[in-house]
């Protein structure tokens, strides 16, 4: 994209300073998936970040801010995948309970769970929650739009609908696990709650 006329060039400060945020996202993201639940501390991502551990505080704000960052970079990077899956599917009933499976599996579900109940006992972290939630559902709404459009599939109600339905059950489920309420994933029934459907298209 061309820069308009007068224009200033970000410092260099700032440059570096997003490489370095990214560093921090990306390794605590890292470091929480290889600990399958042990949550790292600031000075064990900053170590491994390559950085130092009041960068965490001047780029996020606390460490339960760059955690939510974290569980979403590994959630929205697990999607893909998910995406992959449903694009293989032969028929709408197929997408819907593969897709269904495959989310309930994914390993950074109670990840994001956890990092979700942090966020909301700490309305300071509401605006990061809305943040991320809000990129997860434009990232699903897109992707299904364009298998829908490609497939000529129906979806009973509009498509930021069924994405928000969609993984509101799902993080849901996750959060309920969390607090201890009995049941498993298998209990839920995640394909049902998908609209999808053979035939002509659906509303917008």
């Amino acid at each position: 994209m061309r820069r308009e006329q007068g224009a200033k060039r970000p410092p260099a400060g700032a440059a570096r300073g997003g490489v370095t945020r990214y560093r921090l996202i990306e390794t605590a993201a890292r470091l929480c998936a290889e600990g399958r639940g042990a949550e790292p501390s600031v000075s064990e991502i900053a170590a491994a970040a390559g950085a130092f551990p009041n960068q965490v505080t001047y780029h996020f704000g606390s460490k339960d801010s760059l955690l939510l960052h974290a569980a979403f970079f590994n959630l929205l990077h697990e999607t893909r995948r998910v995406e992959r899956i449903g694009r293989r599917a032969p028929d709408a009933e197929t997408f819907r309970r593969n897709i269904a499976r495959a989310v309930l599996a994914l390993p950074s579900l109670p990840f994001v769970a956890r990092a979700l109940a942090t966020g909301v006992a700490k309305p300071e972290l509401a605006p990061v929650v809305e943040q991320h939630v809000h990129l997860l559902f434009r990232q699903s709404e897109r992707f299904v739009r364009q298998l829908v459009d490609a497939r000529g599939w129906t979806v009973e109600r509009p498509l930021d609908v069924e994405a928000r339905t969609f993984w509101s059950a799902a993080l849901g489920a996750a959060l309920l696990s969390r607090a201890g309420v009995d049941g498993t994933a298998a209990d839920l029934d995640l394909a049902g709650v998908l609209t999808v459907r053979e035939g002509a298209r659906g509303p917008e």
